[in-house]
Formats: C-alpha cells, structure tokens, sequence
C-alpha cells in the first residue's frame, strides 16, 4: 500500500504489538527517488468501517452470500493495504442503548410547560443536517442527544482500538463505508471530533457505490479475508444486524424498550400500520382501550416536512419518530444501488432486502462486548465518560456552515 509520503515498495518499522506488525503503511514521495531516507512517523494505520445497510448491496451485486460478500470486500480493502476491516454494527448497538433510556427519561419528565416529546432519531445525518441548518428550534430539541453510528465507531477506532494497539489516535487513518453520500457530510462536522485528544472520527466516507466501482476496475489479485474485531479476536464473529426492515430499526427496539420499562408489556413482534404512505408508519401500544405509547417512522422528505409542519403547530400525536432522509430507508441510500443514469435499481434493491432479511437479528443488549465496553472503555452505564463519549449536541441555524456543507 502506498500513502503520501515516500515511494518505496518496501519500507517497514518494528512495532511495539504482533497486531501493528504490518501497520507501516509505504508511503509516495518523489524524494525517495533520489535515496533519502522513508519518515515512517508519517505512517498510518489505516481501517476501515462498513456499515451494515452496505453489506447487502455487495452480496446482490456480486450474487453471494452475505457473508462471502464480507469476506470479498474485506480481501479487497486488505489487498490495497488496509489493514483493519470492521462491521459499525457494534457502534449502533450503543446508540439504540443510549436511545432507548433517553427515551424512558423523556417520557417520564414531559409536561405541557416543558415539553420532552416526542423524542426524533438522530441517526440520519441528512435530517439531522437539515433540522440543524434549517429547521432550528422548535426542532432541535427534540433530537435526541445520542450519537450516531457513524459517530460512534470514530470513538471506538480512535479512542478504544487506539489505546489497545498503542497508538496515538491521529497514527490511524479511519474511512467508513456507507449507503448514502450524507455520511460525508457528517465526518465534517465538528462535533465528530472524538473524546480521543482532538482526533477527527472519520476521516474519509466512501460510499458502497464508490468502492464496488472500484472493486470492478480493479486488477489486483484478491483473496477473501475475514473482517476484524475491536478485540483482536481471531475467530470470525456471525453477522448480525437490528431489528429494522431496512435500516438500524430505532423504532421496534425503543418501542419495546419503552413497553417494558415503563409499563412493564412484554412485546413479541411489532406490527406496523401504514397511514399516507407505506414510508409513514405508525405502531402503538394500547391496554385497556387507552393507547399508552404511540410511534411513527418517517422515511424520505415529504413525510418529514408533514412531521415538522404538525410539530410546529402543536398538533403532534406521537411521542417517538424514527426518521430518515431516504424514502424506503438505508439500505435505499442514494450511495448504492443505483443505475447509470441515477435512478433506483428496483430490482437489485428487492435482493438487498431479501438478504438484508435473512441476516440473524441480535439485541444490542444480549450483546456481551457491548456490556464489556461500557466497564472498560466507559467506566459504567452512567459514567460521565458515557455522556462524553456517547452523546452530542447541536447547533441552529445561526451557526456558521461548513463551507463544503449543503445549501438547503
């Protein structure tokens, strides 16, 4: 692999672990034509993060399994010199935890004077972009505070991992991979900036698009390779995803969270009931005639701006929305499964959603190194270190842009 800084096919330093053995990146620079010497603290390790909502688009447009996809990529990545490959499922996983009980908590304090709910998904960087630049308040202060995958696993690689292999944070080099071009504008934002001394979270975003393109261009031999843990476990873990038709599904798992924390209902399966369109949807908990929770998913702009328009009147019947930008959800990102001229591909997107499917659903709390990252990288469930970590918040419009930011 070469970066930007020397020529040199081979150029390597000793590392302190086993693990940072290959993790000398070779680096381009005219200068080393001329025999100068390789400054191998410029190198950086460089991982990579995919998103779960990708993996599907790789298993149809390649016609392999899910897991055969994970191996493909993960080869591919490794064979242009990445040296780390991980699934964000884990990063979503603190983020539906930190959800659901800041839920419970806005429940259990709303009154009319100080209103609570509803609580709005802030996983989606695209709405949460536009509630920050555009909407302002009354919007922002019902985004819920957690942060998102995305954000999430920049606080895992640069700040957990980071510390596990010795590395300072800004020694990696952190790309994330995903559905839709949103994600490049959240790796901008400021607040991505982790609790790891300053170190931005995610450096680059490709979206899957972006990469399967290379993958066809590419002429480099690629043997299959399993993805890589936070934990520097050798034995390749299933894959896993939430329990969302096709994206993280914030809804069922609050939903049910909610239900039994608060009025102690068991919820098997959620059922969903499409009211305008099969993008607005509606689930509730009703006992005894009397509805005790009622939830709403949004997906793509027109339902959000009907969201707004009845939240800004005060005529809002529901205490949670799970919202996102793109009509149909994640795995409809506009970053992958799309034709040559910037349509849907229908059909590959039905096999997404049938592989996406298949994939075994987890609970994020029956995962146990989830529970062994809140001690040891978190020092506890209620930690200030969680809040830091785990939680942001946002700015209204008067806030100074970005100058690559979008112009609503």
């Amino acid at each position: 692999m070469k970066c930007e800084h020397c020529t040199r096919k081979e150029c390597s330093k000793k590392t302190k672990t086993d693990d940072q053995e290959n993790a000398s990146v070779d680096v381009p620079s005219p200068a080393q034509k001329n025999g100068e010497k390789c400054d191998t603290s410029k190198h950086k390790v460089l991982a990579v993060s995919v998103c779960p909502q990708s993996l599907p688009y790789f298993a149809a447009k390649f016609s392999l399994s899910v897991t055969d996809a994970s191996r493909r990529l993960c080869g591919f990545l490794k064979s242009l010199g990445v040296h780390y490959v991980f699934d964000t499922t884990i990063a979503a996983d603190f983020s539906i935890l930190e959800s659901q009980k800041e839920f419970v908590r806005r429940f259990r304090q709303h009154n009319e004077e100080e209103p609570a709910l509803p609580m709005l998904t802030s996983a989606c960087p695209g709405w949460v972009r536009y509630a920050e630049r555009v909407l302002g308040h009354p919007v922002t202060p019902h985004l819920c505070t957690a942060k998102s995958p995305q954000q999430i696993m920049g606080s895992l690689v640069k700040d957990y991992f980071a510390r596990r292999q010795n590395l300072s944070p800004d020694k990696i080099f952190h790309v994330i991979v995903a559905p839709c071009y949103d994600k490049k504008l959240e790796a901008l934002q400021e607040d991505v900036l982790t609790a790891s001394r300053g170190s931005r979270g995610t450096d680059c975003v490709l979206t899957s698009g972006e990469i399967a393109q290379m993958m066809e261009q590419s002429d480099v031999s690629v043997r299959d390779a399993a993805l890589d843990t936070l934990f520097g476990n050798v034995k390749e873990e299933e894959l896993r995803r939430h329990d969302g038709a096709n994206s993280d599904g914030y809804l069922a798992h609050i939903f049910r969270h909610a239900a039994k924390e608060l009025f102690n209902e068991d919820v098997g399966e959620v059922t969903y009931r499409a009211l305008r369109n099969k993008d607005f949807q509606e689930v509730t908990l009703e006992k005894s005639g009397e509805v005790l929770l009622r939830f709403a998913a949004a997906y793509g702009f027109r339902n959000i701006q009907n969201v707004v328009l009845k939240l800004k009147k005060g005529k809002f019947p529901y205490h949670f929305v799970e919202v996102l930008a793109c009509a149909g959800g994640c795995l409809n990102g506009r970053g992958q499964a799309q034709t040559t001229d910037g349509r849907t591909d229908k059909a590959l997107l039905q096999k997404m959603k049938g592989i996406y499917a298949d994939i075994p659903v987890q609970l994020p709390e029956a995962s146990t190194h989830v529970q062994e990252l809140y001690e040891e990288w978190l020092d506890g469930t209620d930690s200030p270190h969680v809040q830091e970590a785990l939680h942001t918040a946002y700015q209204g419009p008067g806030q100074p842009a970005d100058s690559r930011d979008i112009k609503w």
